[in-house]
């Protein structure tokens, strides 16, 4: 079993090490365009294997694509960081011009691959590599519901003062301020969240999941790298043990929700052929209304990719 992880940056090494540590495949290839950067990284986070106590090889390389050739699954890190005061869409034209030549290279060498997209704009992005593989959507997916998730069970747990391993959480829609966590479908070893926590402080941890990543790169400068990389990583154990494990992930709909040709953050089991089956939650009018709410903003960044492809190959 190989993974490969696109982009050495602090994300792409974070996935590499926290998968190094997992144990659960022969070889992490970490790839990068700068030199050197993937190699040393990749070197310091196996000289930690006699310490840390597994055997998965992590090798490093400069933008050689050969080396990723038949990874089970590959994640796409790539892209410029969000920057303060940098909004997601921001990043759309830059990044969607990586993300493409990424992806067409990762195709190249591993055919048969699945695709975990975890450069911003999320959704977007996802929709871009998806666009660019020419693959069944059930390849293409990506990060960014367990990352948010994760958030709102960490600052749940804090508010609680719980373990985070007895909170049970989900959210829909796009990844960003139009997030949709569903305190309905939110448990605390089974107990509703409700019965725990008042609505306004809820709403005050709803609220801060939605700007998790603004309020981190307000503190460091730059977007957060430990929490998404520990994320993707446990999106690709799921697929390489085929646990069948549920997570909230960025997919395609097609008509789910009342939704089509969308990528946006819904449940979905995670196995060895990537996304076996997309989960359709029952919500109220008010969770269906800020679904499209969200499903309407992604629209909007797709539909800003869409025109630049079309300019692009117009040219």
């Amino acid at each position: 079993m190989k993974v490969t992880v696109i982009g050495a940056g602090n994300v792409g090494a974070t996935c590499a090490n926290v998968m190094a540590q997992k144990d659960i495949v022969n070889k992490v290839v970490l790839l990068d365009i700068k030199e050197g950067v993937a190699e040393g990284k990749a070197l310091d986070i196996w000289e930690t294997a006699p310490v840390n106590d597994y055997s998965t090889r992590v090798e490093g390389y400069t933008n050689d694509y050969s080396q990723t050739k038949n990874s089970d699954v590959v994640v796409i890190t790539s892209g410029l960081p969000r920057k303060p005061g940098m909004s997601r869409d921001d990043l759309i034209a830059t990044n969607a011009g990586i993300v493409r030549q990424v992806t067409e290279n990762v195709i190249k060498y591993s055919p048969d691959t699945k695709i975990i997209v975890v450069s911003n704009p999320l959704d977007v992005m996802t929709y871009c590599a998806y666009l660019t593989a020419k693959v069944d959507s059930s390849r293409v997916f990506g990060m960014a519901g367990v990352l948010d998730t994760a958030r709102y069970r960490a600052f749940l747990a804090s508010e609680l003062n719980i373990s985070p391993k007895d909170i049970q959480g989900m959210l829909l829609g796009g990844h960003g301020d139009t997030m949709v966590p569903l305190p309905r479908y939110t448990t605390v070893s089974g107990i509703p969240v409700t019965e725990l926590i008042p609505v306004d402080r809820l709403n005050a941890i709803i609220d801060r999941t939605k700007n998790g990543g603004g309020e981190i790169v307000n503190l460091l400068g730059t977007s957060a790298w430990y929490a998404p990389g520990a994320a993707a990583a446990q999106m690709v154990e799921s697929i390489i043990k085929n646990e069948n494990r549920i997570f909230p992930c960025c997919a395609l709909l097609n008509g789910q929700y009342g939704l089509k040709d969308i990528y946006l953050g819904v449940p979905a089991k995670l196995g060895k052929n990537g996304i076996e089956e997309i989960i359709e939650l029952k919500l109220n009018t008010a969770e269906m209304d800020l679904m499209n709410t969200s499903a309407k903003a992604v629209r909007n960044v797709m539909d800003v990719l869409d025109k630049q492809l079309a300019a692009s190959a117009a040219k």
